[in-house]
């Protein structure tokens, strides 16, 4: 699918192109061939829509001052039939070009004719590329860190679908190794405490104190009594793990549900183990002569793969460690026939990507198919003060409680609203704040007002039409041609945020949309004496409402028609 845009900027350079050839059959440029062009938006749009530093590039091929070449190249420029209107020689030797009224015309009909699909391309070409978030520790409750996270991976997901690639979300459980056994003594020892009390053992410093714990060990014991007291610690470890952990992942499913989040999978660690893939990928490296013996462990030469330092693979109590279940999964991903796979980690994990990434190569997979972005930490903020502890529980703030506390629109708005390896300041009463200094607010404020003017001009009488070109070519006041202008922007924006791995892009690009049309709507007056101009900015209006709810629907926010 070509957008206007896109379709502009190949015009500018066939243009180009066939300028310069033209000159160089006149004689007035020497015979070259031509670097590719470069097309990009001037920050200041007085100097062009669109422009080239074609002349700059091939200044060496030339052997001509970019100056020179640029005048030549404007003096043998044809636009006709193209979306470009002019262009001039500016600096140096930049071409600059101004769209034409055909141009703005073809963006407001493109958008009202694509609806809902407008903004999505082919960009990836169908590419499978599987976006890994969350996966938080079952263990416990979800934090601030997974709200992130969270709201980042789904958006970026939706990001990469909407520019054209096959994707897939999800969830990586993990329900072996060290924290389940750890899990499983938590469990068992405040499962003793219910029945025996002072008798029973103390819990260790580094167990799970959370009253969640506590909760599980009763909740059991109300369900079935004292009998685990009378078996083995392994099996009443395994009874407790096998009745807590479902419960915990259920509710990560609850609350991820509320939070606009469902996964194509929930992938369990266990499920590596039993089927062998840890042990093959341990043999796997163990084969390739990548491995050594070391205080009973068994160790991975990270460090001439990427790594810091050297990793155990196996403990020398004979468990596989989490690294090595780590390499097993993404060993299991890309077997599972995804061209990229992408991990959204915690900023702590920063070491963790070298060496995963040396350990894809070291098996025979292409560790730069392996993409990780990394999330900053979140402050949440209260009249400037630093929040730490939930007002209902006096315990630290869970993602449950955030969004008890917060609308989803806003947690997944405000989320989104800086790149993932900078740090924020959540403002929790800006986010419930019903005013234009709230981002989302403001937002979906200016997509009410556009259904409220039509709504309004409804009752007057005023039912819109589909406009000619020649009437949608008076839209031509600058702040319709700003508005317009970002409109064009808006599948190119997916794109890039796709490329980037940066949603950000499209909260930034909302506001910005919000801004342009309240600057638009004080500027035009909708309805005038005018009965062709009011169809055509009626038209400008429901082009904006349609990318208006097209972006929001994107990031999974609502998209209100009054408020």
């Amino acid at each position: 699918m070509t957008h206007a845009l896109s379709l502009a900027e190949e015009q500018l350079r066939q243009a180009v192109h066939a300028a310069a050839e033209r000159a160089m059959a006149a004689g007035e440029l020497p015979e070259a061939e031509l670097p590719p062009l470069t097309v990009e938006i001037p920050g200041d749009r007085s100097h062009g829509d669109l422009a080239t530093n074609a002349a700059m590039s091939s200044a060496r091929a030339l052997r001509l001052p970019p100056r020179r070449i640029a005048e030549v190249i404007l003096a043998h420029l044809q636009l006709e039939n193209t979306c470009l209107e002019r262009a001039e020689v500016a600096g140096p030797g930049f071409l600059n070009f101004f769209l034409s009224p055909a141009f703005y015309a073809s963006v407001v009909r493109e958008t009202l004719e694509q609806g809902t699909a407008y903004g999505r391309s082919d960009f990836g070409g169908g590419k499978r590329v599987m976006v890994e978030f969350v996966s938080a520790n079952p263990t416990g409750p979800m934090h601030m860190g997974n709200a992130r996270g969270g709201a980042l991976g789904d958006c970026l997901a939706a990001v990469l679908d909407a520019a054209g690639y096959d994707v897939w979300r999800e969830f990586y459980i993990n329900d072996a190794g060290n924290q389940i056994e750890k899990f499983g003594l938590s469990l068992d020892i405040r499962y003793q405490q219910h029945f025996l009390g002072a008798q029973a053992p103390e819990l260790p410093e580094d167990a799970y104190h959370g009253d969640d714990i506590r909760a599980h060990a009763e909740g059991y014991a109300a369900l079935h009594g004292d009998g685990l007291l009378k078996t083995s610690e392994e099996e009443r470890r395994r009874t407790l793990v096998a009745y807590a952990l479902p419960l915990n992942i259920e509710k990560m499913k609850r609350d991820l549900e509320k939070y606009r989040i469902v996964y194509d999978e929930w992938f369990h660690e266990s499920r590596l183990h039993d089927s062998g893939e840890v042990n093959e990928v341990i043999r796997l490296l163990s084969d390739k002569g990548l491995t050594y013996e070391k205080d009973g462990a068994l160790w991975y030469k990270a460090s001439e793969n990427g790594g810091e330092k050297d990793e155990v693979l196996v403990r020398a109590n004979g468990n596989p460690t989490y690294f090595a279940a780590d390499i097993a999964y993404h060993r299991n991903k890309f077997r599972r026939g995804f061209d990229t796979c992408i991990d959204v980690w915690g900023a702590d994990h920063h070491g963790h990507v070298a060496r995963m990434k040396g350990a894809m190569d070291a098996i025979g997979l292409d560790g730069e198919k392996l993409c990780v972005v990394l999330i900053q930490l979140v402050r949440l903020m209260r009249d400037g003060e630093v929040v730490r502890m939930s007002k209902r529980s006096g315990k630290a703030i869970q993602l449950a409680d955030l969004l008890d506390e917060v609308p989803v629109d806003a947690a997944r708005f405000f989320f989104n609203m800086r790149e993932a390896n900078t740090r924020m300041d959540f403002d929790l009463g800006l986010a419930v704040e019903q005013s234009a200094s709230n981002p989302v607010y403001y937002v979906q404020y200016a997509h009410a007002r556009i259904c409220s003017i039509f709504k309004k001009l409804a009752g007057e009488g005023v039912v819109p039409r589909s406009c000619s070109d020649g009437e949608l070519r008076r839209l031509s006041a600058p702040e319709e041609k700003e508005l317009i202008r970002h409109l064009a922007g808006y599948p190119g924006e997916i794109i890039s945020a796709a490329k980037a791995y940066d949603p950000a892009r499209i909260p930034r690009y909302c506001t910005e949309l919000a801004t342009l049309f309240h600057k638009f709507y004080n500027a035009c007056r909708v309805k005038g004496a005018d009965e062709a101009l009011t169809q055509a900015r009626l038209s400008l209006c429901a082009a904006t409402r349609h990318v208006l709810k097209n972006a929001l629907t994107l990031l999974k926010i609502d998209a209100p028609e009054a408020m």
